[in-house]
């Protein structure tokens, strides 16, 4: 038999982690202000060279945070060849996208020469900035795919904690959620 010392470290334990847990997938609300980051980034064009600053875009357009879990895989290709082929809706919605994963500029600059996407693909390799936005799967090693929109004062106004790649309905909720933002 346990000893109660003991079976009680262990529920303790439990509860500390469990709700660790589920404040990670509450953590950024809508009207919260969107955690700041500096990343390196990549184009279709170049790796560049000065790390981008969430800072430095907000007051220009909404931003589009997609957090995505890696280049090359099918569910993300779709994801990010529908902000390409919309990305001229988007621009009219007053939007800049970014795209984060935790792979290098080096795969992202490839990737996005051969998709051929307009936008930047930011580096997160130690997934830090994922973590800050409820976006890292701890267990699996990889982002999670959530869309976050960043209004022009720099405040979360959009989540979607489960945006499906190649949903129709999802990225028409992200472009109805951009129409709002003034």
């Amino acid at each position: 038999m346990q000893s109660p010392h003991r079976i009680l470290s262990v529920a303790t334990f439990l509860i500390v982690a469990f709700c660790c847990l589920s404040s990670a997938e509450e953590k950024l609300k809508v009207g919260d202000k969107a955690p700041e980051f500096t990343l390196p980034a990549a184009s279709k064009d170049s790796i560049i060279r000065a790390e981008i600053a969430l800072s430095s875009l907000i007051g220009k357009n909404a931003i589009i945070v997609a957090f995505y879990p890696a280049d090359w895989s099918g569910g993300c290709t779709k994801e990010m060849c529908t902000m390409r082929d919309n990305f001229a809706d988007l621009g009219s919605l007053g939007a800049t996208v970014l795209g984060i994963s935790g792979d290098y500029v080096y795969s992202h600059r490839e990737w996005a020469k051969a998709l051929g996407l307009p936008f930047l693909l930011l580096s997160d390799h130690n997934h830090q900035v994922a973590r800050d936005y409820g976006s890292y799967n701890d267990a699996t090693g990889f982002n999670i795919r959530k869309v976050f929109v960043v209004d022009r004062t720099g405040t979360i106004a959009y989540i979607d904690p489960a945006y499906i790649a190649g949903s129709p309905a999802s990225f028409d909720k992200l472009k109805t959620a951009l129409s709002t933002i003034h």
